[in-house]
């Protein structure tokens, strides 16, 4: 079906997958540190060069020793220290130990650590001292293997991984100073509306204070993203025309709010359809129904990718994290996962009309047996903000679904990190 053309709405399935598959992620790639490369996305798989841990070591303070001398007899003779970063370098010989700590090197000869507690060492011992053991002995306890963790050449991290900061320490621990990354996606964004004021303006008769797109670029922030701001553009089709070319002649996307649905002043997909190409404009979900997605010019040029969020602002936010931002991520190089989704008991009524997928905004909360209980923010109009800052989950009420009871399942998803 031609849902462009036809103006019938496309089922939100079908627009993920359709978005999904007209991106071409970008190739170009920089060089960075570790110390600048939270957030990136490698643009290579990462195998370790070394080992981890690269030798025996002791897992706990305590004595290492050998096993079968302890079979017999309850006592030896201590003959050294072993010290993280300055190992012990003797040889065991029967009927001796060495004092050991946490982390250091085990003796070539050695395949067990007592921990202290089970010996009658108090506090520092001295070379000579008769160490008596007590407890149960078991040969290889509290000895850290080399190479239990990463081996050398195993695989580490993958390509299209967003680096978090886990994710930079275990770089560091296995020596890599530097990581080959995607270029950061650019992206311009503009919002449409002669009612639109900035914020810290003083507001005219008939006028609002404009929020799309403050929501937006704070989520591409946290995306990474080179953004280009075009500000507001009014309500003209000349000027909406040369902001469309200014952002695409300079970004690899370009975000719009507002000018997407079917009023008089709305001249987007008009202007679209001469630039470039409109692959649909209805979604079946709500909030958000006119959600646009096409391209400006050629990809393979000087052209962009292009969403047009509706002016709603509840609106906007729901589409632009539901459908832009997933799309957004695969430009970036950025391996996308499936949101989390759980079930929870409706802790009231819920309202709701048949014919869209409904994301409405609702908080979590578990009961005193821990079972997990959903209720709305309240009013859930496409105009009401609040609904979302107060939010920490979307209810995601299925297309063909009415209205709902108090103690129905509901299936819920959690808010991620674009949002909290």
């Amino acid at each position: 079906m031609d849902f462009c053309n036809t103006g019938t709405m496309m089922p939100f399935e079908e627009a993920r997958a359709h978005l999904a598959n007209a991106i071409t992620p970008i190739k170009d790639t920089v060089e960075v540190p570790i110390g600048s490369a939270l957030d990136r996305i490698l643009a290579q798989d990462i195998l370790s060069p070394i080992q981890v841990p690269g030798y025996d070591n002791s897992a706990m303070d305590g004595y290492a020793v050998r096993a079968k001398d302890l079979q017999n007899h309850d006592t030896l003779t201590l003959i050294g220290k072993s010290f993280a970063g300055t190992p012990y370098e003797g040889r065991i010989n029967p009927g001796q130990c060495v004092r050991i700590m946490t982390g250091a090197k085990l003796p070539d000869d050695a395949d067990t650590v007592i921990m202290q507690e089970n010996t009658n060492a108090q506090g520092d011992t001295e070379i000579g001292d008769q160490i008596i053991f007590s407890g149960d002995i078991r040969p290889g306890s509290n000895i850290r293997r080399a190479g239990e963790d990463i081996d050398t050449g195993h695989r580490i991290l993958a390509k299209g991984k967003r680096l978090s900061p886990a994710d930079i320490g275990l770089l560091a621990s296995v020596g890599i100073a530097q990581v080959t990354v995607f270029r950061a996606v650019k992206v311009g964004i503009f919002s449409t509306g002669d009612e639109l004021r900035r914020p810290g303006q003083p507001l005219d008769p008939g006028c609002i204070y404009e929020s799309n797109r403050f929501v937006v670029m704070a989520i591409l922030q946290r995306l990474g993203a080179d953004i280009v701001d075009f500000g507001i553009i009014e309500d003209n089709p000349q000027a909406l025309e040369k902001a469309f070319i200014d952002a695409a002649q300079q970004c690899d996307a370009v975000v719009s709010s507002g000018g997407v649905s079917v009023g008089e002043a709305d001249y987007t997909k008009d202007i679209l359809d001469k630039l470039g190409s409109v692959g649909f404009w209805k979604v079946a979900i709500k909030p958000g129904k006119p959600f646009a997605f096409g391209t400006i010019g050629n990809i393979a040029t000087d052209g962009s990718y292009f969403f047009g969020l509706p002016g709603n602002p509840v609106s906007a936010t729901v589409t632009f994290h539901q459908l832009a931002l997933p799309v957004l991520q695969k430009l970036a190089g950025e391996r996308v996962s499936e949101p989390l989704s759980i079930q929870a008991i409706a802790s009231a009524d819920i309202r709701k009309s048949p014919g869209r997928l409904d994301f409405q905004r609702g908080n979590l909360t578990p009961n005193e047996e821990g079972q997990l209980h959903v209720a709305t923010t309240g009013q859930q109009g496409s105009g009401i903000l609040s609904s979302i800052s107060k939010a920490d989950c979307y209810l995601i009420l299925e297309r063909e679904q009415g209205n709902h009871r108090q103690g129905d399942t509901i299936n819920v998803q959690p808010f991620d990190r674009w949002l909290v």
